[in-house]
């Protein structure tokens, strides 16, 4: 199909079947006007890139120094995909968090080159956060140096000003510093970069009629779409686009069919959409959509039409605040956060009527202003927020979440457009009132911009570790039951039992089916000695989900613990049904086998926690000294010698291999790996007291004698050191 050239010909107002070619718009109207209203002069597109680039890296540089915070931990730490544990090719057939897409627990968030940008940065730096941020960083800086090429394109601006301010905007603002500070929103950089790169070949395409560019545009849309899938929008973007530019006057659908151009270029639009939607879904297998809970997303799982509606559109002029005034930033939105609108005479529906009035005005003169200019600053920018917004109106397929400030970032490149037009139309009512209202307009405009920027730089703090990152989202959502989830599970890793235990039973309140709370507080309880209650929490977490494996397994812990062996073992096996590739499970399977003295069974289970995670290391430990223990000392050695040749820096494997080796008088070889692992833990007492024992049976008693004292140095109450150190001086007396 040949692709007809952007015709020069002259137009009348209605735009009757005739164009003119983009570069014939005038590029401000009131060019007087337009003049005095900036702090800055017109700048060249070099400088302007320079100095976007070098605002958008200082702005997030402090960024850098942050950790893996919420969902870094589960996309990077524990995704053995990001890690480049398994075969290259795996990150094109599991989800974002290195779950098989055809696996039912899949969320389906198909991100491969994302996470193959994550596999590179651990390549080169492994699991060491700064590269992460500092990657984000200069992915950020180069979106936001793009944005101005965009708007400069849009605008048609060789010279930026406009296009300058906007994209200023665009690269301080607050919404922007969960996909920046949160490795994780690397997925919306990356989608951002090739977003824009879809547009400008798009443009280019439109400029000379190239092939070449068309199609650089639709692959760069195809990348987006695999960086996020929110990429996929930018067809919607660039048929816009299209229309603003190729057609002039008030909008008519009719005009738009009569041209032949346009359809051809539609057409292709929409065979490569289909191409790519075809093979999003593909992906997917035949598991279906993703299948999330009622806590993620509360309104979509509710009864009434007329609830969800409400709630919905509440929800879509929340995402609007947080455009014009970001001040209410919060990690997580979801479980009570937003409640849900029931009733017509609720107040918050204010809100979303307000939304909708604004929205509609501003719709409406997109379509039929008379001014052109007007027209295409609203149609652009309307398009810019709204298109890529789509994916998460819960219009076309329920998502995994309320709010989200990460799915803002392509529409804020339409928000900061459609601002900094009110700014200039501002500027030109203004402008007959004298040079001191512009001074105003001027200083309004830097209050907002050095606002954004130092909101920016202070909400990157909060995303420098999980601590202030929950304690932060307290403040917004203080209904949020995962808030104070996240802020227990937080002072669990710390050792704060006692506030975890609060801030889980507070989530338990405010959401009394909260599954993975019951879980969480269940296993702080069990290391409290609180047995019976920690069974209780964790037989009611399995009643509301009874697939949730990593209860069932820590409930069998527990009867375990409280000498239910029958009760027990139905638990681990079950867990083990729901998550087959369970090693933790099959350890604890092993433990309890190898209490009742099932000792075939017990290696069998411990066997297999190390065939799925050879890096078990308590797994690998209680086989061998189950081995040893039951006199196959030989077997129990080479087992030994098995593990360290995948954990050869492993000081637990090394102490066990010494104490079969010393058992069997093989001195030297005990002693070799007796001091490999004080080598690796120079700080264990039981390590230097059993090489003292070594030594002692070795009659090296000098040697013993240090090893004892040593011991007794790191902790002065070691009792076995303290007996054996008599033992040894009443030897040495005996001696002479």
């Amino acid at each position: 199909m040949a692709m007809t050239k952007t015709t020069t010909k002259e137009v009348s107002e209605n735009g009757a079947g005739k164009v003119n070619s983009y570069r014939d718009f005038p590029s401000t109207i009131h060019k007087p006007a337009a003049q005095q209203l900036f702090i800055c002069p017109e700048v060249s597109l070099k400088w302007g890139c320079a100095i976007i680039f070098i605002l958008a890296s200082v702005c997030y540089v402090n960024s850098v120094n942050g950790s893996f915070v919420f969902d870094d931990t589960e996309a990077i730490v524990n995704n053995e995909d990001a890690k480049g544990k398994t075969p290259l090719n795996e990150i094109f057939f599991n989800d974002f968090w290195g779950t098989s897409l055809n696996h039912k627990s899949s969320h389906k968030s198909y991100r491969p080159l994302t996470i193959l940008s994550f596999r590179l940065n651990y390549i080169f730096n492994g699991l060491d956060p700064r590269p992460f941020h500092l990657t984000n960083v200069l992915l950020h800086s180069i979106c936001c140096t793009l944005s101005l090429v965009i708007f400069s394109t849009l605008l048609g601006e060789t010279r930026p000003r406009l296009a300058f301010i906007t994209a200023i905007l665009f690269s301080v603002h607050p919404v922007h510093t969960e996909a920046v500070s949160g490795i994780v929103g690397r997925a919306d950089l990356l989608c951002g970069i090739f977003y824009f790169l879809s547009i400008y070949s798009y443009a280019k395409h439109l400029d000379g009629g190239s092939l070449t560019s068309f199609a650089t545009s639709m692959a760069s849309c195809a990348i987006a779409m695999f960086c996020k899938e929110q990429g996929i929008t930018v067809l919607g973007v660039v048929a816009v686009y299209d229309v603003t530019r190729s057609v002039t006057g008030t909008f008519n659908f009719g005009n738009v069919m009569k041209r032949r151009d346009i359809l051809q270029r539609f057409s292709l639009i929409a065979v490569v959409g289909v191409a790519l939607l075809y093979v999003r879904l593909s992906v997917m297998g035949s598991s279906g959509a993703p299948a999330f809970q009622r806590v993620d997303n509360p309104a979509s799982f509710a009864d009434s039409p007329m609830t969800r509606a409400l709630s919905y559109n509440y929800v879509y002029s929340i995402h609007a605040l947080l455009l014009l005034w970001p001040h209410w930033l919060c990690f997580d939105w979801s479980m009570g956060c937003i409640p849900l609108i029931q009733q017509l005479m609720d107040p918050r529906n204010l809100g979303s009527l307000f939304f909708w009035i604004v929205m509609f005005s501003a719709i409406f003169k997109a379509l039929f202003s008379p001014s052109q200019r007007q027209r295409k600053y609203l149609t652009l920018g309307l398009a810019l927020m709204a298109v890529p917004f789509l994916p998460a109106t819960n219009i076309f397929f329920r998502v995994g979440f309320v709010v989200a400030e990460r799915v803002l970032f392509m529409p804020v490149a339409g928000y900061c457009l459609v601002l900094v037009y009110g700014a200039e139309k501002l500027n030109t009512f203004l402008f007959p009132f004298g040079y001191s209202k512009l001074w105003i307009l001027r200083g309004c405009l830097l209050a907002v911009i050095l606002t954004f920027a130092l909101k920016s730089f202070r909400r990157n703090m909060d995303w420098q570790d999980e601590g202030r990152l929950f304690l932060s989202g307290l403040a917004v959502c203080p209904l949020n039951a995962k808030v104070h989830y996240n802020i227990g599970k937080n002072a669990a890793d710390r050792g704060l039992r006692d506030v975890a235990i609060d801030r889980y039973e507070k989530a338990l309140e405010l959401n009394p089916d909260y599954d993975q709370a019951m879980n969480n507080l269940a296993n702080l309880l069990k290391d409290l000695g609180r047995f019976q209650s920690a069974e209780d929490w964790l037989v009611k977490a399995i009643s509301i989900r009874p697939d949730f494996a990593a209860a069932w397994m820590n409930l069998g812990i527990v009867q375990a613990l409280l000498r239910k062996h029958k009760e027990a073992r139905v638990s681990y096996l079950t867990a083990l049904s729901h998550r087959r590739k369970y090693p933790d499970c099959y350890y604890n399977l092993g433990n309890l086998y190898l209490e009742l003295g099932q000792f075939r069974e017990a290696e069998e289970a411990f066997r297999n926690a190390t065939l799925l995670q050879p890096t078990h290391v308590l797994a690998w430990t209680n086989l061998i000294v189950m081995l040893d223990n039951t006199g196959q000392s030989q077997r129990s050695e080479s087992t030994a010698l098995e593990a360290l040749a995948i954990l050869p820096n492993e000081a637990n494997l090394h102490f066990s291999l010494a104490g079969i080796l010393g058992k069997r008088s093989q001195f030297k070889a005990s002693e070799l790996h007796f001091l490999s692992a004080i080598r690796l833990n120079p700080h264990s007492p039981i390590y230097h007291t059993n090489l003292g024992v070594l030594y002692h049976r070795w009659k090296k008693f000098q040697l013993a004698e240090q090893s004892y004292q040593r011991a007794l140095s790191l902790d002065p109450q070691w009792k076995s050191a303290t007996e054996n150190l008599k033992l040894l001086h009443k030897a040495k007396q005996n001696q002479f």
